[in-house]
């Protein structure tokens, strides 16, 4: 999963025992991205995930737990997972200060990741805090405010936004937190109909609304109207049943799947735990999609890495505008969902974000990718 790094306490108190998160080691997918040559850009967010390692105590007073830093982020997970799958994806991301930002750069570019489109900023790197409670439930806390991940500017995104996308995929926390997601919505703006937009709304209540996302600048109302800007020019919507019920709460998921497609999506597909995926194109009927049963360890990163699966498939077909996306029939489409499904569940069989290779996707279908 990336490089892991143990760092002083951050929050006091503590944790129930749990099993350690097993970490992985990177596995070197050396996949340039070959000059000219249509790819997938993702612009978001990098955060650094601190799991508690229970294993590690809290100290003699038990107040000194400790953290284990691991890469996350929507971002980065989506352009991880397909950099593994062979996708040629470009990040833009900017890259905050500390001592946690080199390992979050290491963990892309060993997954293939083209991140010569970085911006080195002077803010520091978003910091996730996650606690366990004696039933195993997490508790969040973010350190976020005034991160390098919400300063986009104009200027940034214009100088490193790479002419040969193919498919932008933007979304999550920076792109409706302030000031930087005004910026994200004129580049969203700017490129509507000249290549496939992708949008995954990703809200994180606690950052959306209430006190803390207050003090980032945002409300329920101001996140819903950022979201309904970038959605206006989406081509492909990736929602989690969850997040839609925090944007219409006590909808009917059916009824708003199609009504979201109808709105100007060619695309909508929703996530919703174990059940099976909902898939919707405009003027065509809701398809349910089952998903692949696997032994869960956890859901980390699986959203992402379905996102991902999509995206990859979809370059791998050739599918690189709206015109092409519509073109396809249910068929072809649901046999794209199934592998992008299949990425996810792979994704969940093992700890934290860890989506699969191209290999080991082509070994669970039987057949190589």
């Amino acid at each position: 999963m990336g490089t892991a790094i143990v760092v002083p306490p951050i929050v006091p108190g503590a944790h129930a025992p749990q099993p350690p998160k097993a970490v992985r080691p990177c596995r070197g997918y050396a996949r340039a991205v070959v000059e000219g040559e249509p790819n997938l850009t993702v612009l978001g967010e990098l955060v650094v995930d601190m799991l508690p390692d229970p294993g590690a105590g809290a100290g003699p007073h038990g107040t000194a737990p400790r953290y284990v830093a691991h890469p996350g982020g929507n971002a980065l997970n989506v352009a991880v997972a397909a950099g593994r799958l062979g996708a040629p994806v470009t990040l833009l991301a900017r890259l905050g200060t500390g001592p946690l930002a080199a390992p979050l750069r290491r963990h892309a570019e060993q997954s293939g990741v083209d991140v010569s489109r970085f911006v080195t900023a002077s803010e520091p790197v978003s910091l996730a805090v996650v606690g366990l409670g004696p039933d195993g439930s997490a508790d969040y806390g973010f350190s976020v405010a005034g991160a390098a991940d919400w300063q986009w500017t104009d200027e940034e995104l214009a100088a490193a936004f790479p002419g040969t996308t193919a498919v932008l995929h933007v979304g999550s926390i920076s792109s409706w937190t302030p000031p930087g997601c005004d910026a994200i919505a004129r580049l969203v703006e700017r490129v509507s109909g000249r290549l496939l937009v992708s949008v995954d709304p990703n809200i994180r209540p606690m950052l959306a609304e209430g006190p803390v996302g207050a003090s980032l600048g945002n409300t329920a109302d101001a996140v819903r109207k950022r979201l309904q800007r970038l959605m206006a020019h989406a081509d492909v919507v990736k929602v989690s049943a969850e997040d839609f019920d925090w944007l219409h709460p006590r909808a009917d998921l059916d009824l708003g799947t199609s009504v979201w497609a109808e709105r100007g999506p060619a695309l909508v597909l929703m996530t919703d735990g174990g059940r099976p995926l909902r898939v919707a194109r405009p003027g065509r009927p809701l398809l349910h999609r089952e998903i692949p049963q696997v032994p869960v360890m956890d859901t980390v990163g699986a959203g992402d890495s379905l996102a991902a699966g999509l995206f990859a498939e979809l370059l791998r077909r050739g599918v690189r505008t709206r015109a092409a996306l519509t073109e396809l029939t249910d068929d072809d489409l649901l046999e794209v969902v199934d592998t992008a499904a299949l990425v996810a569940a792979l994704n969940c069989t093992r700890a934290g974000a860890d989506p699969p290779t191209r290999d080991e996707l082509g070994a669970a279908r039987g057949r190589p990718t």
